[in-house]
């Protein structure tokens, strides 16, 4: 059972998403943004305020504002946040609260009758207000392109990053395909003369994931990894499964996800000086 809300009305909205899948030669876009309340670190994450706005909604006036998708629609496991996004007139749809992913969520939501024509699934988080048009289009063109059938990003990290659990280290492939996802300091400095070329090998990942349908569908029919639960990055599941993710670089890292109080206020910070200069 699930409950939606149109941006206009529900069938003009419905018709719209559907006309948009079925356009002749054209591959459509399907933003999907998982919203989860019972976050732990910072509780009621989706309704916290930024701005004097919740962040859910934040995060889908920026998705929507980069203009990167042809439909974008919030997942949600809670009546509270679905009738939040009611009031702001924002598409939404309410999800099983079992799932153990944002990528399950989003998996649900691709899988709806109204999306089912939607050809590439795109996933940004619900607390990456900030998050940019490079990455989004970096991580879509992998997929549409066919380089890979998971794409995401990741940009140069600086050294301090690698003893920081809290940001998500990646290693690549020659051809861009990621080797593997870790908390942990990954690559390894093992000579103090290699310094030099490993500064080139550093990379933070950024947590926006493109999917064409197939890919999607396969990674959520997936059991767990134990490397999945050991790490708690949701990502190792396919990798360890043998699905390609590609990796793409981007320039400048989108500002950093909204988890915790000291994220919040920074995030507020930034708003509050972006509304007065």
């Amino acid at each position: 059972m699930f409950a939606f809300v149109a941006q206009l009305s529900y069938l003009n909205w419905r018709e719209s998403c559907c006309n948009l899948a079925r356009s002749e030669g054209q591959l459509s876009v399907l933003t999907v943004i998982p919203a989860r309340l019972g976050a732990t670190r910072l509780p009621r994450k989706p309704l916290r305020l930024l701005g004097g706005v919740p962040l859910v909604i934040r995060v889908f006036e920026r998705v929507t504002a980069l203009n990167i998708g042809d439909a974008s629609v919030v997942a949600t496991d809670d009546n509270e946040v679905l009738n939040v996004c009611r009031q702001y007139n924002v598409p939404a749809i309410l999800t099983r609260g079992d799932h153990p992913s944002g990528t399950d969520r989003v998996a649900e939501v691709a899988q709806h009758k109204d999306f089912r024509s939607f050809d590439f699934i795109l996933n940004v988080q619900g607390d990456e207000p900030f998050v940019t048009a490079e990455a989004l289009r970096a991580a879509l063109s992998l997929v549409i392109s066919g380089a890979a059938p998971i794409g995401t990003v990741a940009v140069k990290a600086e050294h301090d990053a690698l003893r920081r659990p809290d940001v998500v280290k990646v290693v690549r492939t020659e051809s861009g395909h990621a080797l593997y996802f870790s908390r942990a300091p990954i690559p390894f400095l093992r000579e103090s003369a290699d310094s030099e070329l490993f500064d080139t090998l550093v990379r933070q990942h950024i947590g926006v994931y493109a999917y064409t349908r197939q890919a999607l569908l396969q990674w959520v029919a997936l059991p767990p990894h134990p490397l999945e639960i050991v790490e708690r990055l949701e990502q190792l599941r396919p990798l360890a499964h043998g699905l390609r993710i590609g990796v793409a670089d981007v320039a400048v890292a989108t500002e950093r996800g909204i988890d915790t109080e000291e994220d919040l206020a920074r995030a507020n910070a930034r708003w509050n000086a972006s509304v007065t200069h």
